[in-house]
C-alpha cells in the first residue's frame, strides 16, 4: 500500500493527518516534533525527520501560509521523486501556489491546492468539504486519499480551490459580523438572544454564524480557539487580492475586512475569530446572551 504524509499537526491538521492514519501507512512531520510524536502514540502514524516524508506518494500540507508551504518546498525539493503527489490543505494564496506548482513540476511533483472547510469539528468527524484546484488527473489520482473529506470538488486549474476558500471565509466573516450587529441591537431593545435566534434560525436570515458559531459560543460565553481571528484577517487579505486581480467591485468585502483588522488589533491575533463579536458588543454596550 502507498504510504502518505501529512506535514503540519495544527488544530486541523492533527485529527486530518488520523484519518489517514487509520486507513494508510503514514509518515507525519510537524515543526514542532514532539506534537509527530505523539501523533504517532495516538494513531499509529509514524514521526519522521522532514527528509523522510518524501518517501511518500502522496503529501499532504496543512501549514498556516502558502509562504511556511514553499519553505517546506525547498527544503524537501532534492529528495522529492516524480510522481509524487503533492496536496495542499493550506487556505493560502492563489498566485503564490500557481508559481509552488511550477516549482514542483521541475522535479515531475503534481502540485493540488485542496484547502477545506469544516472547522476542527468537521477535522475530527472527517465530513470536511475539499476544495481543489489543479489537473483532473491528479485530481483523481488523489481522491482515493482524502480519508478526511466527506465531499470533494474539483473547482478549477490551480489556485482555484485557494481563491473559493478565500471567498468562502470572507462570506463567513460577513455573516458573522452582520449577525452580531443585529443581535446587539435586539438585546439593547430587551429580546433575548436565544429566542431572537430561534426565529432567524427558522426565517430566511440563518446562517452557519446563526445556527452554529453564535449558539455554541457566544451564547455560552466559551469561545473555543479553534480558528485564529488573525487566520481569518489573513483569509480575508487573499480575498481582497482575487477581487482586486478580477477589478471585481468589492465595497462590502472591503469594509469587512477593515472591521476584521479593528477587531484583531484590539483582541490579539490569537483570539478566536468568534471573538470579534465581544467588540461590537462593547462598542453596543450589551452582551449577546
Amino acid at each position: 500500500m502507498d504510504k502518505v504524509a501529512f506535514l503540519g499537526l495544527g488544530a486541523m491538521g492533527y485529527p486530518m493527518a488520523g484519518h489517514l492514519a487509520r486507513r494508510f501507512p503514514t509518515l507525519v512531520w510537524n515543526r514542532t516534533f514532539e506534537k509527530a510524536l505523539r501523533h504517532q502514540a495516538e494513531f499509529g502514524s509514524k514521526a519522521v525527520p522532514l527528509e523522510e516524508v518524501a518517501e511518500a506518494r502522496v503529501v499532504f500540507t496543512c501549514l498556516p501560509t502558502t509562504k511556511e508551504v514553499a519553505e517546506v518546498a525547498e527544503r524537501l525539493f532534492p529528495h522529492l521523486r516524480p510522481g509524487t503527489y503533492w496536496v495542499d490543505a493550506t487556505s493560502g494564496e492563489p498566485e503564490a501556489s500557481r508559481r509552488l506548482a511550477e516549482r514542483l513540476l521541475e522535479r515531475g511533483v503534481v502540485y493540488l491546492d485542496a484547502p477545506v472547510s469544516g472547522g476542527t469539528a468537521g477535522a475530527e468527524r472527517g465530513t470536511l468539504t475539499v476544495m481543489m484546484g489543479g489537473p483532473e488527473e491528479g485530481v483523481e489520482a488523489v481522491r482515493p486519499y482524502l480519508a478526511y473529506a466527506k465531499k470533494v470538488v474539483h473547482v478549477g486549474p490551480v489556485g482555484a480551490g485557494h481563491a473559493v476558500k478565500a471567498i468562502n471565509n470572507a462570506l463567513l466573516a460577513v455573516n458573522l459580523w452582520a449577525a452580531g450587529e443585529g443581535l446587539v441591537a435586539l438585546v439593547k431593545q430587551g429580546v433575548s438572544a436565544e429566542k431572537a435566534l430561534e426565529v432567524i434560525n427558522a426565517s430566511s436570515g440563518r446562517s452557519n454564524a446563526t445556527e452554529n458559531l453564535i449558539p455554541e459560543r457566544v451564547l455560552t460565553r466559551a469561545f473555543p480557539k479553534t480558528f485564529a481571528l488573525g487566520l481569518l484577517v489573513k483569509d480575508l487579505g487573499i480575498a481582497m487580492g482575487v477581487l482586486d486581480g478580477e477589478k471585481a467591485p468589492s465595497p462590502l468585502l472591503r469594509l469587512t475586512r477593515e472591521l476584521y483588522e479593528v477587531a484583531k488589533r484590539e483582541l490579539g491575533g490569537e483570539a478566536d475569530h468568534v471573538e470579534a463579536l465581544k467588540v461590537l458588543e462593547a462598542w453596543g454596550g450589551a452582551e449577546i446572551r
